[in-house]
């Protein structure tokens, strides 16, 4: 096995450890620890967005094709956007009693159904569909700490919208205005360690960067016109 064979397969190790951070963040949320929580699939999100361009720099494909990395990489992403989030929604006391499990059941059903969906992107990159970002809405719903029935009704929108052909954007991948999106998603994440820091109650001009930056996000899907 020579430097590229290690090389590769270091790459694939790095994806698999998202599998690990999901682990340990289950195990945080059932302790209730939900700032370490977020802080493990914010990690995991790092990981997310680092080892495809790794990965297409090494030629990981060519030089391992024993291994599918998109394979790997959905795998791990169910359970770091979709799985332990289901959890944390369900275990939040955010929603309305007995509509915790119900919403974690939809949660996870729709999110799989939505990787296994093979138009998920559009030729522009763009996902179509809701992108199944629990981890994201999770976070949302701690910071906001909405009602009851609005987070039960934010939900069942989302997980509706998993199988309509409306748009949402991929900061990284979609071209259109890419530098503001890259721009935002630096912002975003700014906030978003601002907000770990603060145990999830980071103050009022915190919580409004993050809501006018999520806003944008979605107006900049639902609002664009296919090629």
């Amino acid at each position: 096995m020579d430097f590229r064979h290690i090389g590769a397969f270091a790459i694939h190790v790095l994806t698999a450890s998202g599998a690990a951070l999901a682990l340990v963040a289950l195990i945080l949320a059932t302790g209730g620890h939900w700032t370490a929580m977020f802080a493990c699939l914010g990690v995991a999100l790092i990981v997310d967005g680092i080892d495809g361009p790794l990965a297409r720099a090494l030629r990981v494909k060519d030089v391992l094709p024993r291994w599918d990395g998109a394979g790997l990489d959905f795998v791990v992403d169910f359970t770091t956007y979709v799985f332990v989030p289901a959890y944390a929604i369900t275990a939040s006391g955010l929603l309305p009693d007995g509509l915790g499990v119900p919403a974690a059941v939809v949660i996870v059903v729709t999110g799989a159904l939505y990787f296994a969906d093979r138009t998920m992107k559009t030729d522009d990159n763009y996902f179509r569909g809701f992108p199944a970002v629990w981890n994201v809405i999770a976070f949302y719903l701690y910071v906001l700490m909405p009602p009851p029935w609005i987070a039960a009704v934010t939900i069942a929108a989302l997980a509706a919208l998993t199988f309509v052909p409306v748009r949402f954007v991929h900061p990284l991948r979609v071209k259109h205005l890419r530098w503001l999106n890259v721009a935002l998603m630096v912002v975003w994440a700014a906030l978003a360690l601002v907000t770990l820091i603060a145990n999830l109650a980071p103050g009022l001009p915190v919580v409004a960067g993050l809501s006018v930056i999520a806003l944008y996000f979605l107006g900049a899907g639902l609002l664009r016109r296919a090629n």
